[in-house]
């Protein structure tokens, strides 16, 4: 190899992280795109389109639909886990990104209650899955191949930016639903709902180029060619990392902050007297201070470790909740989006911005895909019916906030538990990442 050569691999090497990072944050924006999207209209469009005859139970069966997605994602962990781990993590991710796009592109094609009744609501579902099925695998695959890019004193600042993409994609699709639920009734229930689901799929073309030229980790592609993939990933998950797993899943309840905040929050703040624009406009500027809050976040984690960053914005966030709610009903519509700052920017942020390198680092680069998709989509699926639960407890009513600030308690208090017990990763060696102390001791000696 030439010196010119040597030079021109090097420059290469450096910028690999920053287009992993740039890769992921993309990803995650489609995800989150099409997510909230589907949520906010889920919370302010669907119970009129889909449910028209059902009343005020028509509320809770369309957050049915919204949660219904996180019951695909365990099926679609394993399977896809399994390919990440075999196949290769950027080849299923070029696959999560483009089926994610279809099915949220399809939503938008799909004809009302009153054109075919069930049939409708039942479509609707069906794209919901797909959602779901693609969702299990984008997060988990997008931060096991930036954190196997990341240089080792930075892998929580490189990963988050998987997650500071779900900022992304809010802040878009709540753009673009401001104009939408402005609209007069008859434009809005017939046709203009539909704008945002098919304005994905230029989304998704973008994040397509991105994405399709980003090379496997060196790590993983070296075990690869050497035939040290696991054949299996999930039994040889659960056979190794069993306590792991467990772990990531009740850690990662605490993503049902965020479906609260960002979609039950909506019904409950229409519902006490705020305009639909107003509790949109909380979500912008919630996730706008979030972009820049959740690499901070990141980097401190880098400095003093996963876990009290990740326990701090999990018990934060519960704390500032019940304020923020109260806050709907005060006609002080300042203090509402300071509070909404607060509990979602400089409370959640800090453990979204955490969880992709804290989950990642437990496991080994052979079942990394496989142990971050389980893990998580199984913990996601009480996120994903949160506005269902808290719904049917009375917290889309007034008064509801009680209930709402309760469970929010509940589920950070039972997510920082969960952490406590992990071991801290943060000046692992990442090919160590995985391996007991016990083992790493051993094979220095």
């Amino acid at each position: 190899m030439t010196s010119t050569d040597a030079v021109a691999d090097e420059l290469a090497r450096r910028k690999t992280p920053g287009r992993a990072a740039v890769a992921s944050f993309m990803g995650s924006a489609v995800e989150y795109y099409d997510f909230f999207v589907f949520g906010s209209a889920a919370a302010l469009i669907f119970p009129t389109v889909f449910f028209p005859d059902e009343g005020a139970s028509g509320q809770v069966l369309s957050f049915a639909t919204f949660g219904l997605a996180y019951v695909a994602r365990p099926l679609g962990a394993v399977l896809l886990g399994h390919f990440g781990d075999r196949v290769g993590r950027q080849k299923v991710l070029m696959f999560t990104l483009v089926l994610m796009g279809l099915s949220t592109f399809l939503i938008g094609c799909l004809p009302s209650y009153g054109a075919i009744g069930w049939g409708a609501p039942a479509l609707l579902v069906l794209c919901r899955l797909m959602q779901g099925l693609s969702a299990a695998g984008e997060q988990a695959g997008a931060s096991s191949l930036t954190l196997e890019h990341a240089p080792e004193d930075r892998r929580s600042f490189f990963t988050s930016w998987t997650l500071t993409g779900t900022q992304g994609g809010q802040i878009l699709g709540a753009l673009v639903l401001v104009p939408i639920v402005a609209m007069p009734d008859d434009v809005k229930f017939s046709w203009g709902w539909r704008i945002p689901f098919w304005l994905s799929a230029l989304v998704v073309v973008v994040a397509f180029f991105i994405r399709r030229t980003l090379a496997e980790p060196p790590e993983f592609a070296a075990k690869k060619a050497a035939g040290e993939l696991a054949k299996l990933p999930v039994v040889d998950l659960l056979r190794h990392h069993w306590a792991d797993v467990l772990r990531v899943v009740v850690c990662a309840f605490i993503a049902a902050i965020s479906t609260v905040f960002g979609n039950l929050a909506i019904a409950y703040g229409v519902e006490v007297g705020l305009r639909d624009s107003i509790t949109l406009w909380l979500v912008v500027v919630a996730n706008v201070v979030a972009l820049v809050t959740q690499p901070v976040f990141a980097t401190l984690a880098d400095r003093i470790g996963r876990k009290p960053v990740f326990v701090y914005g999990a018990l934060s966030a519960a704390v500032f909740m019940p304020f923020y709610l109260l806050s709907m009903s005060q006609d002080d519509v300042l203090l509402t989006f300071a509070l909404a700052v607060l509990t979602f920017s400089f409370g959640y942020a800090a453990a979204n911005a955490t969880w992709p390198s804290f989950y990642g680092e437990m496991f080994s680069s052979r079942v990394r895909f496989s142990g971050m998709a389980i893990g998580t989509q199984i913990g996601f699926m009480l996120a994903g019916f949160a506005p269902t639960i808290v719904t049917a407890l009375g917290g889309a009513q007034e008064g509801g906030w009680v209930v709402t600030s309760v469970f929010t308690a509940v589920v950070a208090v039972v997510a920082s538990a969960s952490a406590l017990t992990a071991r801290e990763t943060k000046d692992v060696p990442t090919p160590d990442l995985g391996t007991p102390q016990r083992d790493r001791e051993l094979t220095a000696a």
